[in-house]
């Protein structure tokens, strides 16, 4: 027996597929023989006798063709039963490919546009997207969770396809009143990632609004992460040991990376990656928000929530913000000195910055917090799943899933895939929760009527394809984007709650230097980002994972891609994965493990490079470029930098602050970014760890206003 084809149908009824396939579909040779899932094809002279070359060649083999559904699409294989091939076999596979192809193409989701003045949000969807309607009506706040995805998805399609027409949201302005002063020092828009940061710099003496577009303390997403990378919270002294203690709802003994290999070659199957202290927190966000909300308010600091931002005016000395409180309609206006976007995904001002370019490549991203249901001995709620498949391409996308487990019986489940954004395929988030709610059973054991919802999770997590650490804009006068609406984070696990945490000190410490010396322009303010040029030359790894708008890749194709990376690490020691997977590596090591998988699978690279482009490959180039202009510039500072800067931080800042603030980010970029040996990171961490006391000492001492 001989496996000869094996395709990915986009539909779900593959009942439908099988039909056609026994009724309509003509084969040029062989007797059809219906089978209950598809069909047989036997060949003798009779059946053949029209094509005499090939009377010769007339074997015991026949051609077996099923179809099977997982995961909402069709799958079918073709399979030679004998030795010897058939008579014209090649052709009768492109056949039956192309008349496949063309009875049943590719076709992405459509968006529905509703009235929500006659009916309710589950009215309007119901005829569209039935499970997801039926599980939102369970969900405790299912209906507003409803109409936020919905809208959250609107936004996005509209961005996407107008791309070079972004909705101008910042306006400068020219003339300006001298007398107009600034109420607050930072106005922070988006309560999630935002209330962190502006935590910290309330605490540190500045007057901070902040924002909120729902009521503060509730957000669509849940946070994982480890001991050691939530350290940087406690070191800049937001939080003490016990406080996070109180915060984490569950920390588990590890966690699992594993892809479907079903229909991979035996080199290309991989054992499970381990990764005991990756995202092995789960965090209460609800208690974190709360937390950091009432930190905020104790420093003197506003909560405005159910407030949306409309725009924002950008004069000489300062920021007026336009708003509008929700319910009511009532207009409200806040003026600072600086303006924080902190938006996430939805950032109409990360698009206006960017020129209708924000991101490259989006996540959709869908879930919920499970309360409880599920049968004893379905999951050991020690263990997490980091990333997981358990089918190959469906509907043109990779679907990969996330379980962490949380409080009590708490379990957290994503659904996700890697997207290329296009115009006539932005990515749904209403499509995926279909998904979800259809083919959760399939990945985990459970009936999905005995669950208890606690709560939806869903959202668009962005990534960008860098090339330098300027190839994005992320400032303008008076304005800074942080977290998701930068961008910035790693292509694999981490969304932009991981890379503010883990760059929190960093940002903060640059952030203080600017607002001191009033350094507030664009120039100045770009100089203030997460970059890492290391993160930045993954993002091919991401490109990878995504299956081309309008191409048909084989079905195992992507799960090759990450059993040949994913099979690496797994028979690497535990710390090359922590390692690599946490942003830390270095250039040798980046080198050493891609080189590795090329001899492992010497098609990885022209699969990237069919499934990127030629375009995007030459970019990529660019950004190794960098990344290796850094390794150089790292080796040749080793370290002399951040102990000069630290010892002429008095006289240096006083007389030159925007050099100072230029040397400082020059610094910190490399100490994250490029991975330096251990001795030399050593010294690099000893004096931003400096820097963080001295900051936490002006925590306990604020400036005066």
């Amino acid at each position: 027996m001989r496996e000869l084809l094996y395709l990915e149908i986009p539909i779900a009824d593959s009942a439908k597929v099988c039909r056609w396939l026994q009724e309509e579909w003509q084969p040029r040779l062989g007797q059809k023989i219906i089978t209950p899932k598809g069909i047989r094809l036997q060949f003798n002279k009779n059946t053949v006798k029209s094509a005499s070359s090939h009377l010769s060649s007339i074997s015991e083999s026949e051609l077996s063709i099923f179809t099977w559904c997982l995961q909402r699409t069709t799958y079918l294989k073709v399979f030679r039963w004998g030795e010897k091939s058939v008579p014209l076999e090649s052709q009768l596979q492109q056949q039956l490919q192309t008349e496949i192809r063309k009875r049943f193409p590719q076709q992405y989701h459509q968006f529905p546009e509703i009235d929500l003045s006659q009916q309710s949000i589950f009215e309007a969807l119901a005829p569209y997207y039935p499970q997801t309607v039926r599980f939102f009506q369970k969900i405790p706040r299912g209906e507003a969770d409803l109409n936020r995805a919905y809208w959250w998805e609107k936004r996005w399609r509209e961005s996407v396809k107008n791309p070079q027409q972004p909705p101008q949201v910042i306006f400068p302005e020219n003339e300006q009143k001298d007398n107009q002063k600034s109420e607050y020092d930072l106005i922070y828009i988006g309560g999630a990632l935002g209330v962190i940061h502006a935590a910290v710099m309330a605490r540190l003496g500045y007057r901070v609004l902040l924002v909120e577009r729902l009521a503060f303390g509730r957000m669509n997403r849940e946070w994982n992460i480890s001991r050691g990378e939530f350290q940087s919270l406690i070191d800049l002294g937001l939080f003490t040991v016990e406080e996070f203690e109180s915060v984490i709802a569950r920390e588990y003994k590890d966690g699992f990376n594993k892809f479907f290999d079903g229909n991979n070659p035996p080199y290309l199957k991989s054992k499970v990656l381990h990764t005991p202290t990756v995202l092995n927190i789960a965090i209460a966000s609800d208690k974190l928000l709360h937390l950091c909300g009432e930190k905020l308010k104790a420093a003197g600091g506003e909560i405005w929530d159910e407030t949306e931002f409309v725009r924002a005016n950008i004069g000489k000395n300062n920021v007026t913000v336009q708003l509008k409180k929700l319910g009511t309609g009532k207009e409200r206006q806040a003026t600072g000195r600086l303006l924080m976007d902190a938006m996430g995904t939805a950032s109409p001002i990360a698009w206006q910055l960017s020129n209708g370019r924000a991101f490259d490549s989006v996540c959709p991203t869908v879930g919920a917090v499970i309360e409880k249901g599920f049968a004893p001995g379905v999951w050991d709620s020690t263990y997490g799943d980091v990333l997981n498949s358990h089918g190959d391409i469906s509907r043109g996308r990779q679907l990969i899933w996330e379980l962490f487990p949380g409080e009590g019986e708490e379990l957290t489940v994503y659904l996700f895939h890697y997207h290329q954004i296009h115009p006539d395929n932005p990515g749904s988030l209403l499509e995926m929760y279909e998904d979800f709610f259809t083919i959760l059973p399939e990945y985990r054991r459970c009936n999905m009527d005995e669950l208890v919802w606690k709560k939806a999770t869903f959202g668009y997590i962005p990534g960008h394809f860098s090339i330098g650490s300027g190839d994005r804009a992320v400032a303008f006068d008076r304005l800074l984007a942080i977290g998701d609406a930068a961008s910035l984070q790693s292509p694999l696990v981490f969304t932009g709650f991981g890379s503010l945490v883990r760059n929190l000190g960093r940002i903060t410490n640059l952030l203080h230097t600017a607002l001191k010396h009033d350094l507030l322009e664009k120039q100045h303010l770009n100089q203030i980002r997460a970059y890492q040029s290391n993160i930045a030359v993954t993002w091919l790894f991401s490109k990878g994972m995504m299956v081309p708008t309008g191409q048909t890749l084989p079905p195992q194709r992507v799960n090759a891609m990450l059993n040949t990376f994913f099979g690496l690490l797994a028979n690497e020691p535990p710390e090359i994965a922590d390692t690599f997977i946490k942003d830390k590596f270095n250039w040798l090591t980046f080198n050493r493990l891609a080189i590795k998988a090329a001899l492992m699978n010497p098609l990885l690279i022209v699969w990237i490079w069919k499934q990127s482009g030629t375009e995007d490959f030459i970019r990529w180039i660019g950004s190794y470029l960098t990344f290796t202009l850094e390794a150089i510039l790292g080796f040749c500072f080793k370290g002399w930098l951040p102990g000069w800067l630290q010892r002429s931080q008095g006289w240096l800042e006083k007389k030159y602050p925007a050099l100072w603030l230029r040397l400082s980010s020059f610094s910190d970029r490399l100490a994250a970014g490029i991975g330096l040996s251990p001795e030399v990171a050593n010294q690099q961490q000893q004096a931003a760890l400096t820097r963080q006391k001295n900051l936490r000492s002006a925590l306990n001492t604020p400036i005066k206003n």
